[in-house]
């Protein structure tokens, strides 16, 4: 009996082939990246071609509407429907955050939000005075631990991109790039289509190691990098012409950040841009820029005397400290007001050897902490530390994280102007009110502190958490 093969397998290999398409259909999009690739040459799309590696479905789109057939109409259709799902559903995530955000801030009676003491947040609200409104920043802190997602291009080499400086007193460049990078956090997506912001992940610090010369003072390699990645990043990701930038961010420390950001003009006027140089009359938008805290570690990490400050009861000699170099039109004033003046008032230059300056910092009450060359000063940060409450003197300064924190529960702010009257302003300050005001800079120090691996509400998450609340005022059309 002639058996002819071709009858009996044809109807099955065609079941098999239409649930093969079936199976890889319905893992849109996981699987779209296989599918694409393994129908190249129904669909003639050549790699060579392609502007970025297929990593999601933008990128998907891009490709096929690249290979210019009309049979992909369907195919375009099914991916443009994705891509705008997933960002309704982003969209739909931030204005259900946002709702119990103003929730919070109304003081919903019908939510519990404070957090119990036995709970892993117990200990949150010890020091309520140091926050503008508690209530919001702890339920806005933690829909950002809900669902919150950043991306990190890839794009770039070392040692300009995707590293940074982890000492000396740009350490929190170095030291927020490799955490984001490489941290274990749960904030980081790699799939580019699932964040809500994205990192241009380069050094202002390491393009003036590597890029300027001294002392030219002339800026235009820094910025003709930045606007160089920019437009890879444009010409290689949808993502930053969909917004202009909008919900990007880039991250310096040294004080030209504001000034290689010049080198394109979205990432200066529409990005987020998180910086110590914080400087209003410099162009810093506090509705749309963050104010990075400048953190100076020696050798990479904070000094052992900062980590266990004196008991609340030992004594402090001085009134007052400062001691630094004569940068910038604040600190002469300070110098040729108090330099040598009263025995309360201990500011110096530099100090002699033999003179330890964390041990002034911590034998001080308050301790100056005035401009440089720039508004930020990693004196405020190392004042925290020491228990030491600082004295902010400085013009057009942003302070970090100060549309969360009231700085005026843990620090003085005094007028350039008042510099002469620094030891009655000081010495005018009751002493309840200075246990207050060290109270709060030990209630705020943990949102000041550098943890490795980094730990919830350290300065980190703190960073996170600015830029977040401003991706939140972000709505595209």
């Amino acid at each position: 009996m002639e058996i002819r093969y071709g009858k009996l397998f044809s109807p099955i290999l065609i079941l098999l082939l239409l649930a093969s398409f079936v199976v890889i259909f319905i893992a849109l999009p996981s699987n779209l990246t296989r599918f694409i690739v393994n129908l190249k040459p129904t669909f003639s799309i050549s790699l060579q071609n392609l502007r970025t590696k297929v990593s999601g479905e933008d990128d998907i789109l891009l490709a096929v509407e690249h290979a210019g057939d009309h049979s992909n109409s369907t195919l375009k259709s099914e991916v443009r429907k994705v891509i705008k799902s997933k960002e309704e559903k982003r969209e739909e995530e931030l204005a259900r955050a946002r709702d119990s955000m103003r929730k919070a801030a109304l003081g919903d009676r019908r939510r519990n939000l404070t957090p119990s003491s036995t709970s892993r947040d117990g200990d949150y609200f010890s020091a309520e005075a140091v926050y503008h409104n508690p209530r919001l920043f702890y339920q806005s802190y933690l829909e950002m631990e809900k669902i919150f997602k950043v991306y990190v291009y890839p794009d770039g080499d070392l040692p300009i991109v995707h590293d940074g400086p982890c000492k000396d007193i740009y350490a929190i460049e170095g030291r927020f790039l490799h955490e984001i990078e490489y941290g274990v956090g749960k904030l980081r997506t790699n799939d580019p289509n699932a964040a809500h912001v994205y990192f241009l992940p380069f050094s202002v610090t390491w393009m003036v190691k590597y890029f300027y010369t001294q002392p030219s003072y002339d800026l235009t390699p820094l910025k003709q990098f930045v606007s160089d990645y920019v437009n890879v990043i444009s010409m290689r990701h949808p993502f930053w012409n969909r917004t202009h930038g909008a919900d990007h961010f880039m991250l310096a420390c040294h004080d030209w950040g504001p000034f290689a950001a010049e080198g394109n003009r979205f990432l200066y006027n529409t990005s987020i841009r998180v910086l110590c140089n914080a400087n209003t009359s410099e162009g810093f938008n506090p509705l749309k820029d963050v104010s990075l805290p400048e953190i100076y570690l020696y050798g990479g990490e904070v000094s052992p005397k900062l980590l266990t400050p004196p008991p609340d009861t030992a004594p402090r000699r001085y009134l007052a400290f400062f001691s630094g170099g004569l940068h910038g039109p604040i600190r002469p004033i300070l110098l040729e007001h108090w330099k040598n003046k009263d025995s309360d008032i201990a500011v110096y230059e530099y100090l002699t050897k033999g003179m330890d300056y964390y041990s002034f910092m911590l034998n001080s009450k308050y301790c100056l902490c005035p401009s440089g060359h720039e508004v930020a000063s990693p004196r405020i940060v190392e004042s925290i530390y020491a228990e030491c409450v600082p004295v902010i003197l400085s013009n057009f300064y942003v302070l970090p994280f100060s549309d969360v924190l009231r700085w005026e529960a843990f620090s003085v702010q005094v007028d350039v102007s008042d510099i002469p009257r620094l030891k009655e302003i000081l010495s005018g300050i009751p002493e309840s009110k200075y246990r207050k005001l060290k109270n709060g800079v030990r209630a705020v120090r943990k949102h000041f502190t550098l943890n490795q691996p980094a730990k919830r509400f350290d300065v980190f998450h703190m960073i996170l958490h600015s830029i977040w609340l401003r991706r939140l005022n972000l709505k595209f059309g």
